[in-house]
């Protein structure tokens, strides 16, 4: 009986067997899992490096988005005539002199206010303080009193991180200088060397893959240009707007105002709204609830003015992400790395989305050679065009010429 039914049982089940078993759904579902789960550790992997190698990367970033900045500049000066050596100091040293003099503005005008606003500080709160003794609230000068006492207490209770911060001021500062140094170091050599840094990064790629990635890079590179312009483009509107309103209204700290609000603007949606409520905020300490809300219809007409003219006319065709995810990426840059997280946030994503659209796309395989790519205004081709040959339809593939001289792009 045992030997029956063991003769009339498979030796074994087939691969196939099982998996005609399994619903073609589940196996679907399992083929993306496994695979999403690697991208994602693979791309948890950059984010940790990244990370740890914060004190690089940073100004590795700083000098290539100042780089996308400086460029059309240096361009315009090459096409009149000037020398490139000329023409890059004077982006450079133009950019330095324009930053540092509106730093010295701003620090001008908050040592110059400094005494006034004190005693309009102190005026302010006594007005806020009498406010809510009389206001509905029923509170008391008590109760007033133990909750400024508690807020110092908070400060205090904090004091020894504080003191840790003052302690490592110097290795602070040294990490800053050392930054600043790497960011010009940087610039300079993509402004100067941008043909031989990409040639090697294509080069390291295998040669199928190579048409793709420099085009992809082009388009990212274009990509990168066109939202530095259109920045500045828009954060000049949005202090120029919110500055003169201040000025015009009489509040104090306007050009400190305008300042950061200039600054706050390379931070998309996120800064526009905090420095609006900087500015209101001010506004209602130093000038009264009428100057605030007149302020607060300022700061909401130029936002109208930014969400409904400029990021769509000028930054929706830059960066080409949808809003929504434009403040998740600030989101989830601000909480890795801060600040400048949430000031590379939008750029990078916008420049990863224009790559992966290309290259996914396939138009790099119908097209013709690409064009040049000017990085840093120094225009070149990233390897011989003989590995660029495109098949195109209905014709059959170019043959390159050999390299008498066997280079090893070839």
């Amino acid at each position: 009986m045992f030997r029956s039914a063991e003769s009339s049982a498979p030796d074994h089940v087939s691969s196939e067997q099982i998996s005609d078993d399994v619903p073609r759904a589940l196996r679907i579902a399992g083929a993306w899992s496994w695979r999403l789960l690697v991208i994602g550790a693979a791309l948890t992997a950059v984010i940790f490096l990244i990370v740890q190698l914060r004190l690089i990367v940073i100004p590795l970033f700083i000098g290539v988005l100042v780089s996308a900045l400086l460029t059309p500049f240096i361009s315009f000066l090459t096409k009149h005539r000037w020398p490139r050596g000329l023409a890059i100091a004077t982006g450079i040293l133009g950019t330095v002199a324009i930053v540092g003099g509106l730093l010295w503005l701003a620090i001008w005008q908050i040592t110059s206010d400094f005494t006034e606003v004190r005693a309009r500080t102190v005026s302010s709160f006594e007005e806020l303080k009498t406010a809510l003794l009389e206001s509905p609230l029923h509170l008391t000068e008590t109760q007033i009193n133990d909750f400024i006492a508690d807020a110092v207490s908070a400060v205090q209770n904090d004091g020894q991180a504080l003191l840790s911060g003052a302690l490592s001021l110097g290795s602070t500062l040294g990490h800053v200088a050392t930054g600043l140094f790497l960011a010009l170091f940087c610039l300079l050599f993509v402004l100067i060397d941008g043909r031989g840094i990409w040639a090697w990064l294509v080069r390291l790629m295998p040669k199928k893959a190579q048409p793709a990635i420099d085009g992809a890079g082009q388009a990212g590179w274009f990509t990168l240009t066109n939202y530095a312009r259109t920045q500045i483009l828009v954060a000049s509107i949005d202090a120029v707007g919110i500055g003169l309103g201040a000025f015009l209204l009489g509040v104090p700290l306007a050009i400190p105002i305008g300042v950061f609000v200039f600054l706050g603007a390379f931070v998309p949606i996120v800064g526009a709204v905090v420095t609006g409520i900087v500015a209101v905020f001010i506004a209602l300490v130093y000038n009264g609830w009428v100057v605030a809300l007149l302020m607060l219809g300022v700061v909401l007409l130029v936002q109208q003015l930014e969400g409904h003219v400029l990021q769509p006319l000028l930054m929706g065709a830059a960066v080409k992400v949808h809003p929504l995810a434009v403040v998740l990426v600030v989101a989830a840059g601000t909480l890795v790395a801060g600040i400048p997280g949430a000031l590379f946030a939008v750029p990078v994503a916008a420049v990863i989305n224009v790559m992966f659209r290309y290259i996914s796309s396939g138009a790099w395989r119908a097209v013709t050679p690409p064009s040049p790519l000017a990085i840093g205004d120094v225009i070149w081709r990233t390897v011989p065009s003989a590995r660029y040959t495109r098949k195109a339809a209905g014709a059959a593939p170019a043959v390159p010429s050999p390299n008498p001289k066997g280079t090893p792009n070839d």
